[in-house]
């Protein structure tokens, strides 16, 4: 069958297969109207499409790393020949993304499956001195076998190919569980798979409690996650428990510092992106913003300029500012927003569901000042498009408020000052450090987090050994009695005056 946003499927078996489960409407969180269909996966399409997943990795995993690379890059080959109006257009519908931003993240996906299709290729192990003469001793990589990769809503497809790419690249297979949102985005990408061996690559949809079932599963091997803290603890707690390895990003509530020596034209255009880009509504936004006290004032005079500059709307008009994912999302914004008011927190701008857009979940751009650790706003993560700032009297102690938080994931700093750029790299609690250019990753460097913001990292040569376990070989070539085999001389013995072992 063809892909159709309005007949529930799932993809396994290298296609489209009608869903069994309940039919669920998937709806548009700027209008509330209804996108398509999406069903629950059923326990016998799951186990059907894991038997030939299963299969099909054997196979992969055969094959030698110039034909799996040559495979990868036809798959980056597919993604670039691809149109992605019609995928970018579901996209936006579904959570409601601006439009050129989810084409934006469609036109991103290529690069990192030639990243890992040359890495892979590159280097497979390692030779290591021998501890013996005439011994051969290296490590070699192989495989997981079948790894699990359940997606956020935020960047469907951007990250779910970070983390499939790396793990076909080592040889494993995929199942990809979307999120429940971005459903029918994910499965319409499906398509740039046509050229992998049928079942390689399977999406199978469904909510949290089938999430889990296929990480419990005995015939799935590793576990990447992106989502919530708390979704992020119950899965990294089900795959400990198997003793899966597991790659697990839970978001943060990312601080930015703006010391006395930043430009703050641009300190305040690069904050308006950080904060608010899709709405807030991504993992490395910048939540807690400290400012030096001597330029608080003009900067926060800037930052609220640039922010009522911002156009709310759907995704497909004029606007830089979308709707919240859910009611629910938008529920948690409010009332971390009117908790910090109730607290001395002043608005600056936003604070409001703006009237004019009573429709579907948004909400407005919002700078809160005041802002001290007792409110809730400091402590959780928001995602959604609120900066809560606070004034700080040296930047000692912005990099002290930026690590009092229980999440690590990002951090950003603007600055001219060389001393201030080298401490923030050096002493902030964060796996990425940006300075001067917040939000920007890179394939070959680590993505991740420290503390509550997750394990392990996705992109580079760290993303790729996530997906891939070594083995130590140790090969003599000529075979010989070694003089430390069973049984000992007896004047290795202290008694007859030789070595003894203790």
């Amino acid at each position: 069958m063809r892909f159709d946003p309005s007949t529930p499927c799932h993809f396994a078996a290298g296609g489209f297969r009608p869903s069994a489960g309940p039919p669920l409407p998937v709806t548009d969180p700027a209008t509330r109207e209804t996108v398509g269909r999406r069903a629950e996966t059923t326990e016998a399409e799951r186990e059907a499409a894991l038997d030939a997943v299963t299969a099909a990795q054997a196979a992969w995993a055969a094959r030698d790393a110039t034909a799996r690379a040559a495979a990868l890059h036809d798959v980056a080959a597919r993604i670039e020949a691809a149109d992605p109006a019609a995928i970018g257009a579901l996209m936006t519908r579904e959570v409601g993304k601006p439009f050129p931003e989810s084409v934006g993240e469609l036109a991103n996906c290529a690069s990192v499956f030639r990243y890992y299709a040359e890495m892979a290729r590159d280097e497979a192990g390692k030779v290591a001195g021998a501890t013996q003469p005439g011994s051969f001793q290296y490590a070699r990589y192989e495989p997981l076998g079948v790894s699990v990769h359940i997606m956020p809503f935020n960047f469907p497809v951007l990250l779910m190919c970070w983390t499939v790419a790396a793990s076909l690249a080592a040889g494993n297979g995929c199942v990809v569980k979307p999120a429940e949102p971005t459903t029918l985005t994910t499965l319409a990408f499906m398509e740039v798979f046509g050229g992998l061996p049928p079942g390689l690559v399977a999406c199978l949809p469904g909510g949290a409690g089938f999430g889990r079932a296929l990480v419990e599963s005995p015939r799935t091997h590793a576990i990447a996650f992106t989502g919530s803290v708390a979704a992020a603890r119950a899965v990294g707690a089900a795959a400990g428990a198997l003793l899966k390895p597991a790659v697990i990003e839970a978001g943060g509530s990312d601080a930015l510092i703006v010391s006395d020596a930043a430009p703050l034209d641009v300190a305040a255009a690069g904050a308006t992106t950080a904060a608010f880009h899709m709405s807030g509504q991504v993992c490395t936004a910048a939540e807690r913003v400290f400012v030096h006290e001597a330029v608080h004032d003009a900067f926060v005079e800037r930052f609220a300029a640039e922010t009522r500059r911002l156009r709310i709307g759907t995704g497909f008009e004029r606007a830089e500012i979308g709707p919240l994912v859910s009611e629910a999302a938008r529920d948690k914004v409010i009332r971390l927003v009117e908790d910090a008011r109730a607290r001395g927190a002043t608005v600056v701008t936003g604070g409001r569901v703006p009237p004019e857009r009573d429709t579907g979940w948004f909400y407005e751009p919002t700078i809160l000042t005041g802002c001290t650790p007792d409110m809730a706003l400091m402590q959780e993560e928001c995602f959604g498009p609120v900066a809560a700032v606070a004034r700080v009297g040296s930047f000692d102690a912005a990099l002290a408020r930026a690590n009092d938080s229980p999440f690590g994931l990002g951090a950003s700093v603007f600055t001219t000052r060389l001393d201030e750029a080298m401490a923030a790299a050096e002493r902030l609690e964060a796996g990425m450090v940006w300075v001067n250019n917040p939000l920007i990753d890179n394939d070959a460097l680590p993505f991740g987090g420290w503390k509550a913001s997750g394990l392990g990292r996705e992109l580079s040569r760290q993303g790729l050994d996530a997906f891939r376990r070594a083995k130590m070989v140790v090969i003599d070539p000529v075979p010989k009695h070694q003089d430390w085999w069973y049984p000992y001389p007896d004047d290795w013995f202290w008694g007859a005056g030789g070595r003894g072992t203790g």
